[in-house]
């Protein structure tokens, strides 16, 4: 079977960056299963997947349009750290804020007497990604898979 959208595809990856540092990996672990489609995976990955078949290897390079969006200036904060009133707030914690456009994550990545500074970019937004992708297996997903958005059964959703 060719993969489709709305095909479920279970697969193994090794993400990195440009410089080959290794991202994340599922390489000694379960594979993957995802229905395509559905945005689980960054668009460029999803892209590359179409049109592949059971066994296949491939490297695709996705930029940072087609991964997790270029960096964003107006996403960089620096709030009165009285909003955090009894916290022992640090470098690198995360929490959802609510804002304008509704609740996003932020990552803190400043810490003054009267100030943090939260940052609700991505930590892989404007990285350019490199794939490594094993096609494990694939097939055509059920109508309830694509009515409920999600893989059901082996190594997907159970209700």
């Amino acid at each position: 079977m060719t993969i489709t959208s709305d095909s479920v595809v279970t697969l193994h990856y090794t993400v990195s960056s440009e410089d080959g540092t290794t991202l994340d990996s599922s390489e000694g672990k379960k594979p993957l299963v995802v229905l395509l489609g559905k945005k689980f995976l960054i668009e460029g990955l999803e892209e590359a997947l179409v049109g592949k078949n059971k066994g296949e290897t491939f490297k695709v390079d996705v930029a940072p349009e087609k991964g997790y969006g270029e960096r964003s200036d107006q996403l960089v904060q620096s709030v009165p750290k009285t909003m955090f009133e009894g916290m022992d707030v640090e470098v690198g914690m995360s929490f959802r804020a609510t804002s304008d456009g509704g609740e996003q994550s932020v990552i803190v990545i400043d810490v003054s007497d009267d100030h943090v500074v939260v940052d609700g970019n991505h930590p892989l937004a404007g990285v350019p990604l490199k794939f490594d992708v094993e096609v494990v297996d694939c097939r055509e997903a059920t109508e309830e898979e694509i009515a409920h958005g999600h893989v059901h059964g082996e190594g997907g959703h159970d209700h």
